[in-house]
């Protein structure tokens, strides 16, 4: 069993010492519930904010500003998924971090699909990631990257059980971000844990959830800041493999399309 823990909580935008700070606290609180893995949402340590997308973002060339965050990591043992805008030369990305006790900082994953007006600032990643926690697979995307079915079959198909997405859902969006995500959970027999963005500044409306492999809710964070909690069980995650087959089911190649012409009876 593995305890996962996605954070909802707001970001202030441009203000990156205070955000990180903030995801320490969460840090600590999620791993005094038990969780060993805890996820923050997309950009949280810049704010996603579109009117700052062009500011410089951090540089992993110089980790002081992920002090107070990896403080936490070392004194609870915990990993920790954050997302965060990051400078890596001439180019700029959405990235997800991996902090874990006793290991340098790195760029675990750079978001691969990227959505208006996201690709004038950013560069695309070209690969996907997964990140392995105590014998448990864990497959990391980014917001939009859930829309693309592919994208979590993909991971699934690499041995992940859980597919982690963080993301800034802006208000209209609650009901696609929700049936995405369970049937990412249900197509691929995998928990789905989502930590969203809330607040400030474009109104983000949250959705921090765990879906079980049969895309159910385990838990969720309706309105406000807090935590949603999974379990992960590989014994669940391969029982809902059993009973509805699609991960095992699905074919490399559909082969070529065929098209059948009825004529119009009134030409």
């Amino acid at each position: 069993m593995l305890l996962v823990a996605a954070i909802q909580a707001e970001s202030v935008p441009g203000d990156i010492g205070t955000n990180v700070r903030t995801a320490a606290s969460w840090a600590r609180r999620a791993a005094r519930r038990g969780a060993r893995v805890v996820v923050f949402a997309e950009a949280f340590t810049t704010g996603y904010d579109v009117d700052r997308f062009d500011a410089p973002g951090p540089r992993l060339d110089d980790l002081t500003w992920l002090a107070p965050l990896q403080e936490a990591v070392e004194e609870h043992a915990v990993v920790v998924l954050l997302g965060s805008v990051v400078e890596d030369g001439d180019r700029r990305h959405l990235a997800t971090l991996l902090l874990r006790p006793g290991a340098p900082t790195s760029v675990v994953y750079v978001k691969q699909h990227l959505h208006p007006p996201e690709p004038s600032f950013f560069t695309a990643g070209s690969g996907g990631a997964s990140v392995v926690v105590d014998g448990v697979e864990l497959g990391v995307s980014i917001c939009y990257d859930a829309n693309f079915p592919e994208h979590a079959a993909a991971a699934a198909r690499d041995g992940a059980l859980v597919y982690v997405n963080s993301g800034a859902y802006f208000p209209g969006g609650e009901r696609r971000r929700d049936l995405q995500l369970a049937t990412r959970a249900l197509d691929n027999g995998v928990y789905v844990v989502f930590s969203g963005l809330v607040g400030r500044p474009h109104g983000f409306v949250g959705g921090t959830a765990a879906f079980d492999p049969l895309g159910r809710v385990v838990d969720k964070v309706d309105t406000g800041e807090g935590m949603a909690l999974v379990d992960v069980d590989p014994a669940v995650v391969a029982k809902a493999r059993s009973d509805q087959r699609m991960h095992a089911d699905r074919l490399p190649d559909l082969g070529v399309r065929s098209r059948v012409r009825v004529a119009d009876p009134a030409s």
